[in-house]
């Protein structure tokens, strides 16, 4: 029978070190370094014995420890510039209590975070790619497919067929007229005779486009004062002659 052996993982040797203090309850300013340094040790023999590679950095602080260990074993005072014995303990425990500081703020930061990816003010991230999934995951919509479903789809498509199969078509068709060819055959038709009738002019092509045309041609001729108007009796037709500064 095999028993598996679970460690917990630390981010770093200083976060080991603060979750032994922790544990135990120890005072961070007076750091039993004895025990301390026994309990890192064995966290790493434990580590090389399960075959998990331990890291530059917890061998450093190992040394570290193992060197303050000896000189607490070992007496032999260190002296500061004002002549006052200086804790082998001291740089420990100041960047211990920097790496809490930090590791608090930390924490503070992934819990805002967390609360402000949960808002639905600029989008809930965590909904958002749930959702993403769900609709890339064809697996999962294959498996809550029923006839019924199926039918539902297949008739939408179909209206969605009658729909676009009886979609008016609206056809652009250029006119095979313009204003100045209008005006040009008038002129034309002049050149060969003093006066023309309307009704001749329009005799041609009866149709309503070419007859707007040739109105609006005759309009500008008369702007132009190119032409003149003869109105017949009962207004029901007129003739065009050229005017003297056409000629």
């Amino acid at each position: 029978m095999s028993f598996e052996i679970k460690l917990p993982l630390f981010e770093g040797p200083f976060d080991l070190l603060l979750f032994f203090i922790q544990k135990d309850e120890l005072d961070i300013y007076d750091i039993p370094i004895s025990k301390i340094t026994n309990d890192f040790l064995a966290y790493i023999e434990e580590l090389e014995h399960l075959n998990i590679e331990v890291a530059s950095e917890f061998i450093l602080v190992a040394a570290s420890l193992m060197r303050i260990k000896a000189k607490m074993l070992i007496p032999r005072p260190e002296l500061d510039e004002e002549g006052e014995e200086v804790d082998p303990r001291q740089e420990l425990v100041e960047r211990l209590l920097e790496y809490k500081k930090y590791k608090a703020v930390i924490g503070d930061f992934s819990l805002l975070e967390e609360l402000r990816a949960s808002r639905e003010k600029r989008g809930n991230v965590d909904q958002e790619i749930k959702k993403l999934a769900e609709q890339n995951n064809v697996e999962l919509e294959l498996q809550n497919v029923d006839m019924y479903k199926l039918l539902k789809v297949f008739e939408k498509v179909l209206e969605r067929f009658e729909i676009e199969k009886n979609r008016p078509i609206h056809n652009v068709v250029q006119y095979p007229y313009t204003v100045k060819e209008q005006k040009d055959k008038i002129l034309s038709s002049l050149a060969k005779q003093d006066k023309v009738s309307f009704e001749d002019l329009i005799a041609e092509n009866p149709s309503k486009i070419a007859v707007i045309f040739s109105f609006l041609s005759i309009l500008e001729l008369l702007q132009s004062e190119l032409i003149n108007i003869v109105v017949g009796e009962g207004y029901n037709n007129f003739w065009l002659s050229k005017t003297l500064s056409s000629e």
